[in-house]
């Protein structure tokens, strides 16, 4: 789906009502959208950089994701947000933002009784420019997986603005517009790049482990193996339904839908890289090519080798 898939979004104006979550279902399905995959294989529709404003709502579909470029979001309204990157969780507040790598599966857990939309600003910078930056000026981003700095109360409260800029820069499409966006995001990069070097914001530390975070570190080094709930709560001398309900209700999926989705992720990093499709699917867990073509349909909408060709 590309952004321009994404802003036709902006134009079903729905609340949280079991009723208008059933509109902007319907809505969605209207225009080729499956809810369930929103955050999966979003396309950029520049070749540098994109930006938009996204919102959510209580019961929005979130999902294990990752991109093949590289995303920053400024946290607007995060009440009671918490997001996954890699296997660390953090706590949201507004004013925080955050960097993430292509390939790094992450996503954000909206708490069952959200009484305020999740609000945030996103950049998308294509992999291709940001090697250019690399190449050209000399611009040596932090390459870590964990790359969040929170910005409230300290002197670089200002990045709200650029953030703002760059979305009405593109909204409006005046003059000069997609220089503005570029020469607005070499800005942010700059300034978010030096306040992480500084130490000069503040730097979110993840949330202290709990069961959840426990199991999900383990699914991180170990999902190209067998994994079943069994063997989940014997390892953390928990009940099967205990990781199975907590999994439900923070990730809003099965254990076993959400390890998929880590393979999945997985396997687009080595199609990506070259190799081989009938390769990918051991790789990275699945038993045969033809229950990993299954799965990445589902997930994604598009065959492995539709992605390839992507």
């Amino acid at each position: 789906m590309k952004l321009d898939d994404v802003r036709k979004l902006a134009t079903f104006k729905f609340h949280h009502t079991p009723e208008d979550q059933a509109k902007m279902r319907e809505a969605l399905l209207s225009i080729g959208i499956d809810p369930a995959n929103l955050y999966q294989e979003l396309e950029m529709a520049s070749l540098y950089v994109d930006t938009h404003r996204d919102t959510s709502y209580p019961n929005t579909p979130m999902s294990l994701h990752s991109h093949a470029f590289y995303e920053m979001l400024y946290c607007r309204k995060a009440e009671g947000v918490e997001y996954l990157v890699g296997s660390e969780r953090y706590r949201l507040r507004s004013g925080d933002i955050i960097f993430i790598s292509p390939g790094i599966s992450h996503r954000p857990i909206l708490p069952p009784e959200m009484k305020t939309p999740y609000v945030r600003d996103v950049v998308w910078i294509s992999e291709e420019y940001m090697t250019a930056l690399k190449r050209e000026f000399t611009y040596e981003p932090v390459e870590a997986n964990d790359y969040l700095i929170r910005t409230a109360g300290t002197r670089w409260e200002f990045l709200e603005k650029l953030f703002w800029v760059g979305i009405r820069e593109m909204e409006e499409k005046r003059t000069g517009w997609e220089t503005a966006v570029i020469g607005n995001t070499l800005l942010l990069l700059s300034y978010l790049n030096r306040a992480y070097r500084e130490h000069s914001a503040g730097m979110m530390t993840a949330e202290k482990p709990e069961l959840l975070d426990n199991v999900t570190a383990y699914i991180e080094e170990h999902y190209t193996e067998h994994i079943t709930v069994s063997d989940l709560s014997r390892r953390f001398f928990v009940s099967d339904s205990s990781i199975s309900h907590i999994f439900k209700q923070k990730m809003g999926v099965s254990i076993y839908h959400y390890i998929t989705q880590r393979r999945l992720i997985a396997a687009k990093s080595l199609i990506a890289a070259g190799l081989a499709l009938e390769h990918v699917a051991t790789q990275v867990g699945f038993s045969d090519y033809s229950a990993f073509y299954r799965a990445f349909k589902q997930e994604y909408g598009i065959s492995p080798r539709q992605f390839k060709n992507l």
